[in-house]
């Protein structure tokens, strides 16, 4: 029997690949998140990031999911970091110098990857790694679907579920209730580890960075409601006459209490109430420190901010292009980083089980398409010059560029229309015979040319020569006129420039020879 290895060469049990490794760790499935964000402290929060550091890893992650889920900021510019990679096409090739079955094994992996349910889902959920520094996706069994053994689901599980190897703190476990953990099983998980920065898995996630503007943030939004609810409303006094009786300084206090909401309430004859204007404050120092903290997330997430914020002031569209840039190469970064996992994680497990074991090192690779469209208008302008100068351009450097595909056999391509095709269909009928015939008394005629006739033609021939002199002073400055009125007033330069000494040649030569010619035909 084969017998199937992984991409580190050892053996793997077929019994494995029917049953998901979590599947007998039911207590996993049991647990609740702890929401660490609860009173959340600067002290609190550093001893979670210190637990993390010696292998303890759950309380980390819980405070990163509730991170994203709180803070609207967050989620969105994760959001936008993590679904830019969806837009992009992306296809399977093989290694380079491939042979003949390594492109059959290109082509096929791509049809699989393409019949996998939500292959997008896939990738977004590995994406979650950007934030948590690792994404762990459990493959649920393999199943025999047609002829080919593929996987029933690839499911994301969350970060808690994990811990770290104490011996080699870059190794992710899952938790079993011993200090070692349970090692992952070859080609049931699709593990993607995102290097946000460089170190130990635990502190390679992007929500490290972002933990301590999340605190910060946290605190000026809670003191920006007690300021609000402390000196958003007026003082509200209550005054009562010499001799109250304890009731009625009661009736008075819930009356002065009732009055801010209500709008309404009644006292006893002989008090009083009195509105005193609120304390002095402002709220932007709440604002600002708000504000900062949400620039930070932004610069850390997207490595920008004028493409997430707008305040007004600074934010023009030609920085927020130059920002633009910037996550372009994260874009990139990400893509490359993914592209490695589902090879490594996906791809081989496919062809080991259903092709036989492939080199490792000689893998298709998913490839992402990063490029960013180029301007078709100033390649449509620039192209037809470069040509006529004499520069020799590979057709297919240029479709690559222009980013359009070679067209098959059997496609229609769109081309230049003929004179012929302005006219309506059902009229072209009628016209063809008469071209037909055109063209026919046409060669008739040509055939019957006298001597006059070549001769004329052979004048005509060096047509070229004789106008360039002409013409090219008109060339060059609309080529230096940047407006139609600034041609009409430079006109009268190019018309000075123009040499009439070939023009004036050939005319004289012309005379001469039909003057001859004519002579020669009456003798």
């Amino acid at each position: 029997m084969t017998q199937i290895l992984d991409q580190f060469g050892r053996p793997i049990e077929r019994a494995i690949l029917t049953e998901p490794q979590t599947a007998r760790l039911g207590h996993l499935a049991q647990e609740f998140a702890t929401h660490p964000s609860r009173g959340l402290t600067p002290a609190r929060l550093a001893r979670i990031l210190e637990d993390a550091e010696q292998g303890d890893i759950t309380a980390q992650h819980d405070l990163f999911m509730d991170m994203e889920e709180k803070d609207g900021h967050i989620f969105a510019e994760m959001s936008k970091r993590k679904r830019a990679l969806l837009t992009l096409d992306w296809d399977v090739v093989p290694p380079r110098n491939a042979s003949k079955q390594e492109e059959e094994a290109a082509a096929y992996v791509r049809e699989v990857l393409l019949d996998i349910p939500s292959f997008e889902d896939v990738m977004l959920d590995a994406l979650d790694a950007i934030g948590h520094g690792f994404a762990a996706l459990e493959i649920d069994g393999w199943q025999l679907v047609g002829r080919d053994m593929l996987p029933k689901a690839i499911i994301h599980r969350p970060q808690s579920w994990f811990q770290l190897n104490q011996a080699n703190r870059n190794e992710l476990r899952v938790r079993n209730f011993t200090p070692e953990g349970e090692a992952l099983r070859p080609f049931g998980w699709v593990l993607h580890v995102h290097r946000a920065k460089s170190g130990y898995l635990a502190r390679s996630g992007l929500h490290r960075i972002l933990a301590w503007p999340y605190l910060f943030k946290n605190y000026s939004i809670r003191d920006l409601a007690e300021f609000l609810e402390i000196y958003g409303l007026p003082l509200r006094l209550g005054k009562y006459p010499p001799g109250a009786s304890d009731q009625e300084k009661a009736t008075l206090l819930r009356a002065v209490a009732g009055i801010g909401h209500n709008a309404a309430g009644i006292i006893p004859e002989g008090m009083s109430i009195e509105f005193e204007e609120a304390a002095k404050g402002s709220h932007d120092p709440f604002e600002a420190m708000i504000a900062w903290c949400e620039r930070t997330q932004s610069k850390a997430i997207l490595g920008g901010t004028l493409t997430s914020q707008s305040d007004g002031k600074s934010s023009t569209n030609a920085l927020g292009n130059v920002h633009n840039e910037v996550r372009h190469d994260l874009l990139e970064s990400d893509a490359v980083q993914l592209g490695a996992t589902l090879a490594r994680d996906l791809i081989f497990p496919i062809l080991s089980i259903n092709k036989g074991v492939p080199d490792p090192r000689r893998l298709p690779r998913l490839v992402f398409d990063t490029r960013e469209p180029e301007d078709l208008s100033l390649y449509a302008d620039a192209l037809p010059k470069l040509v006529g100068v004499g520069i020799k351009i590979p057709r297919p450097w240029a479709q690559d560029k222009l980013r359009i595909p070679e067209p098959g056999e059997k496609e229609d391509i769109l081309a230049v229309p003929k004179p012929e095709m302005t006219i309506p269909p059902a009229l072209r009928k009628d016209i063809e015979p008469a071209q037909a015939e055109a063209r026919a008394v046409l060669k008739t005629e040509s055939v019957s040319d006298d001597e006059f006739d070549v001769f004329s033609d052979d004048l005509a021939s060096e047509w070229e020569r004789v106008t360039a002199p002409l013409v090219s002073p008109i060339d060059r400055l609309i080529m230096e006129c940047g407006s139609y009125d600034e041609f009409k007033r430079r006109l009268p330069e190019a018309i000075e420039q123009m040499d009439t000494a070939e023009l004036s040649e050939a005319m004289a030569k012309a005379m001469f020879a039909a003057r001859l010619f004519g002579q020669a035909s009456s003798s």
